[in-house]
């Protein structure tokens, strides 16, 4: 691709042996030129060049749930998620390509099934691989460790925000924050903007076990002696929360849920104490991104959220990417298709330019993306973690990005 060799190896149910025939694809045009702030793919010196790299991809296209010739849209969209990202993955590895390295791409259906991951672990071909991508969810990632560890394999986790002790690999690349990144983000932005005088921290945790997940790191964040100073407070619900509130005191929220019916509630009640006197402002869960709140209702209580995402579709980046996506597969990119390009160009351009070594590289490498942004810090015991994260403020009935 793009004056290159590009290899897809297309592989459904058994990796095919290394003497199988390559299936190339069509060519398609010149990636158009990166931002500034965007990686740049530098060719390694001809003595040290890197010549070809081979990526093995676990997604989950459970074809064999599809009817091939005739598929339904209940089937299609099973598949869509491996679809997606799997095509901006592969824009984005095209474009990494332009260097002048060839990749080898095996894509793997994993059915979202151990035994079928048994099936592809049996083959001394994964073995060959430069890195691994996927599986997607945390159990197939669990299930492969014992051997990308065995093999000294370096392994993406593309789309889970698990944490990456429930892994415990040295060899595991976590793309996605987990929570305890989220919770740090918010935590260091309340210390550097609240005077711990002047200001109360709340927590509002109805204490789910999903609530629990975001509301644990947040008592940890602020129970350490750094951020001690704090007022610090829990309650189970705004209401609760009314009968206790001290005079003269600004008020800065915490809701550690995402569940709608709730969430709604708690902004309805914040806003009547609002407009009763009470100084607030409020930090909302990751997932509130994914949901839908009234804008004028968030703008008012000064809603922050963090998120690992964000595109902007007025970047010339973006709009050339989508041009290209549409040129190719006649539909819009959706969230996985921006996710999978970012990583392919990512990953795709450390590699051409490090070649096997490239795990050395990885920390020293910064990436604005279209949709994500990579910042890898490495852990001896649980690999590379992505640490990139960002704030948006409800401002102007929109999202925004203010850090």
């Amino acid at each position: 691709m793009s004056g290159n060799k590009l290899w897809l190896v297309f592989v459904f149910g058994l990796l095919i042996s290394a003497c199988s025939p390559k299936i190339q694809p069509k060519s398609t045009p010149a990636p158009a030129k990166p931002e500034k702030e965007q990686e740049q793919v530098v060719a390694a010196p001809e003595d040290k060049k890197f010549k070809e790299a081979t990526i093995s991809m676990l997604l989950p296209f459970k074809l064999n749930q599809i009817n091939v010739k005739a598929p339904t849209k209940a089937e299609v969209e099973k598949a869509a998620l491996a679809i997606e990202f799997y095509q901006g993955f592969m824009l984005g590895i095209d474009s990494a390509a332009s260097s002048g390295i060839n990749f080898k791409v095996n894509v793997l259906d994993t059915r979202d099934y151990n035994a079928q991951i048994e099936t592809f672990l049996k083959s001394p071909e994964l073995a060959k691989s430069n890195l691994l991508v996927g599986p997607v969810y945390p159990d197939g990632q669990k299930y492969i460790s014992k051997y990308t560890l065995a093999n000294k394999l370096p392994i993406v986790s593309p789309l889970a925000a698990s944490m990456p002790q429930e892994f415990n690999n040295p060899n595991l690349i976590s793309v996605v924050n987990n929570i305890t990144l989220h919770v740090k983000k918010i935590g260091d932005h309340i210390s550097k903007n609240y005077n711990s005088e002047q200001n109360v921290v709340v927590l509002i945790n109805p204490k789910s076990s999903d609530d629990e997940v975001f509301a644990a790191p947040v008592r940890t964040y602020f129970g350490t002696m750094k951020n001690k100073n704090f007022s610090f407070q829990e309650y189970a619900s705004v209401f609760s929360m009314e009968m206790k509130l001290q005079k003269n005191k600004r008020y800065v929220i915490l809701l550690s849920s995402s569940n709608k019916n709730f969430v709604t509630a708690s902004i309805d009640k914040l806003l009547k104490m609002q407009r009763a006197g009470l100084n607030v402002s409020l930090y909302g869960h990751p997932n509130w991104t994914k949901q839908t709140y009234p804008a004028e209702k968030l703008q008012a209580l000064n809603t922050i959220v963090s998120s690992s995402y964000k595109v902007d579709y007025r970047r010339p980046a973006v709009i050339s990417f989508v041009k290209k996506y549409r040129a190719s597969y006649q539909f819009e990119p959706s969230e996985y298709a921006f996710k999978g390009y970012d990583i392919g160009l990512f990953f795709g351009g450390l590699i051409a330019r490090s070649g096997p070594d490239f795990l050395k590289q990885i920390t020293k490498h910064n990436y604005r993306g279209l949709h994500n942004s990579f910042h890898f810090v490495h852990d001896e015991q649980f690999g590379y973690i992505n640490t990139s994260l960002m704030l948006l403020q409800y401002k102007n009935f929109a999202l925004n990005t203010i850090e």
